[in-house]
């Protein structure tokens, strides 16, 4: 089977990849010359998964699934949320958005934060949403350099390190994205 991962973010990519059974090619948005990038203009994590994957249906004819994922800090009323990779302004510096984030959250003791990835599935005239929630806190500092995003500063529960300190492996087996993703091959794979 060949489904549309509708993202140009390489290390998303490689992480479903390796969730993936060797049955199910994983295309990229450039695998499939979609170079434009999509606005993500929708008012919630679940709405730009959606809006998405639909367009990729729309406007390509492939059966596709796209992701959003936001990082929900309840200290700040759940921000950044849907506008984690923007947090700071420009999209995807994660430098300036960590940075952001330890600034707003100060000295405040309560750190509780959730990461939340939303998957729509668009499959044969029909979608699907799955959901992975992953909790945990934020660090004081930045620790670690693998992964992307906020994952040096996040901190799983039951976990010893951050999810930059974790390998690819490790982080997949409990991370938002992993469980969204596995919700999704669980589903591909009853069902197909």
């Amino acid at each position: 089977m060949k489904l549309v991962f509708a993202t140009n973010n390489k290390h998303k990519v490689n992480e479903v990849q390796q969730l993936l059974s060797n049955n199910i090619q994983l295309l990229s948005l450039e695998d499939i010359n979609c170079l434009e990038d999509i606005a993500e203009t929708e008012n919630t994590i679940q709405g730009n998964a959606i809006l998405k994957a639909n367009y990729i249906t729309q406007k390509y004819g492939f059966d596709c699934f796209a992701d959003d994922t936001g990082l929900e800090v309840f200290a700040l009323n759940g921000e950044p949320g849907v506008y984690s990779a923007r947090y700071a302004g420009e999209y995807g510096n994660s430098e300036k958005n960590i940075q952001k984030l330890l600034d707003k959250l100060g000295n405040n003791e309560n750190r509780k934060a959730q990461f939340r990835t939303c998957i729509a599935l668009n499959l044969k005239g029909e979608q699907f949403v799955f959901e992975g929630i992953c909790k945990g806190e934020i660090t004081t500092q930045k620790k670690g350099s693998n992964g992307f995003g906020y994952d040096p500063v996040f901190l799983s529960e039951n976990h010893q390190q951050t999810f930059a300190e974790m390998g690819l492996e490790a982080k997949n087996k409990i991370s938002h994205r992993g469980k969204a993703v596995q919700k999704l091959v669980n589903y591909l794979i009853s069902n197909y």
